[in-house]
């Protein structure tokens, strides 16, 4: 095995990066950066019947996106290529039949009719379905007639018979299974290309991997790799199986259930290092109370022994909290860049003051996706309802809220030069000479001005951005509303 450290991320190009395989395509990458060592690219394109066009490309921009630079890959080379396992076909081939002549492999002609009937019929007698090794029966002169033929053929991989066959996982321990519970998996199929099971170790070796990152869900098919391995006389990699990460619900992630991907969440206004941050968490800990983390940080302190072996809880509120802390540590002028986008076609107004609305926001914002409906009411004013002046803990009503409203427009008015501190001075002095809590004054006008029981900044605040004129109008529908009530 090279003394280099060499991993590998190979996602299949179906088009979709679930969380699960950013998190495998992390760890590869941070073991590999830890050791100073290199991190691969490899496309497992072998099924075909999955692969969609322009996948390829979704798993480059993700990586790129993410900041999980390969050293080598299709689309940079390297040494070990190609790394496209479809261009790799004549390599599977030539080591299966190497296989074949060390007695590790066999052909097989048997039709899709005679196992379809195999397995119903060990299905009836209670039996776990499993070849029954019919061809490895046949005769050397029986094969080479076969395929004189062009009969179509799989070759398979022929398990021991007997003992155990066992493995060494760096998160699980030692793994050990009966070798008479081993099915002879296929490794070349009926179309010349391999399986994964196959293909995935002859690639390993070849690129000299020597960590070997995946799922648990992976474990039970280890040991047909380590016989793999072994019938080749090859050393083998260090397999690190992380655990599955599951909802809440204790269900797994998926696609289908409408679980977001690592695209969906970007577009959802997570920030990209948040969502690494917190995908390096699921199933690993640092040890220590440090949460946040960027990922040189990560380089340095990342290792196989903080991984668990419980499954990890995909926990939204807890990324909701993490992007908040990232959002917070931006500059007021890198989190206006970012909350920009979501402003379009949100505020049309052109005498709103979007900086404004962006130190406003910065400091209450977990997720930018949540800004178009939080800033939407600066544009116009929603329709509501006058129960919204009524709070016990501001000890408002709708009768006092409008003696406050009533009181406040005249002072308002009266402000000649409008910003911040002004508002505020008039108010505060208004609430003063009226003898009531403060909240009784600014609660009012900040549901006037926003129609809403939760806004980012306050009473005053949100004035000073509307501006004098929009907002005495707000005020004089206010008092109007509990007039009419």
């Amino acid at each position: 095995m090279s003394t280099e450290v060499r991993t590998r991320y190979a996602p299949s190009p179906t088009g979709y990066m679930h969380i699960g395989n950013l998190r495998t395509a992390l760890y590869e990458y941070l073991i590999a950066k830890k050791h100073n060592g290199k991190f691969i690219l490899r496309i497992e394109d072998t099924d075909q019947e999955r692969y969609v066009e322009g996948a390829i490309d979704v798993i480059y921009k993700t990586l790129k996106m993410a900041g999980l630079q390969h050293d080598e890959g299709p689309d940079i080379g390297g040494d070990y290529g190609p790394y496209i396992q479809s261009e790799r076909k004549p390599i599977y081939m030539e080591y299966a039949k190497k296989l074949i002549e060390l007695g590790g492999a066999y052909y097989c002609f048997c039709s899709k009719e005679r196992l379809a009937k195999l397995k119903e019929e060990q299905e009836a007698a209670g039996l776990t379905p499993k070849y029954d090794r019919h061809c490895l029966k046949l005769s050397k002169e029986e094969i080479e007639r076969k395929l004189a033929n062009n009969e179509p053929f799989v070759i398979r991989q022929k398990m021991p018979d007997t003992g155990t066959t066992s493995f060494e996982d760096a998160v699980y321990g030692t793994i050990t299974v009966e070798n008479k519970d081993l099915d002879d998996q296929i490794l070349i199929k009926s179309d010349g290309l391999p399986t994964y099971n196959f293909a995935n170790v002859i690639d390993d070796h070849l690129m000299k991997i020597t960590h070997v990152v995946r799922g648990n869900e992976y474990l039970a098919s280890a040991p047909k790799y380590n016989l793999l391995y072994k019938a080749f006389g090859w050393e083998i990699p260090t397999y690190v199986h992380v655990p599955l990460i599951l909802k809440s619900s204790g269900q797994k992630l998926s696609k289908r259930a409408g679980d977001p991907s690592f695209e969906d969440l970007i577009s959802m206004g997570y920030l990209v290092e948040a969502v690494i941050n917190y995908v390096a968490l699921l199933g690993w800990s640092p040890g220590g109370t440090q949460e946040i983390f960027s990922l040189k940080e990560l380089e340095q302190v990342f290792d196989i022994s903080g991984i668990s072996k419980s499954p990890a809880i995909f926990d939204i509120n807890k990324l909701n909290w993490m992007n908040g802390e990232y959002i917070r540590k931006k500059s007021p002028e890198e989190f206006h860049e970012l909350a920009k986008p979501y402003y379009e076609g949100v505020i049309t107004n052109k005498n709103i003051d979007l900086k404004k609305v962006s130190r406003l926001l910065q400091v209450r914002t977990e997720v930018l996706g949540t800004i178009p409906e939080a800033v939407e009411f600066f544009d116009k004013l929603p329709d509501y309802d006058t129960t919204l002046y009524v709070h016990k803990k501001m000890k408002t009503s709708e009768q006092n809220s409008l003696e406050s409203l009533k009181a406040a427009l005249p002072v308002l008015e009266g402000i000649s030069d409008w910003n911040e501190e002004t508002i505020h001075d008039a108010l505060m002095n208004l609430i003063q000479q009226m003898s009531i809590k403060n909240s009784q004054m600014l609660w009012p006008i900040r549901v006037a001005l926003s129609g809403k029981a939760v806004t980012p900044g306050g009473a005053i605040e949100i004035a000073d951005i509307l501006g004098k004129e929009e907002t005495l109008n707000r005020i004089k529908i206010g008092i109007n509303k509990l007039e009419q009530r």
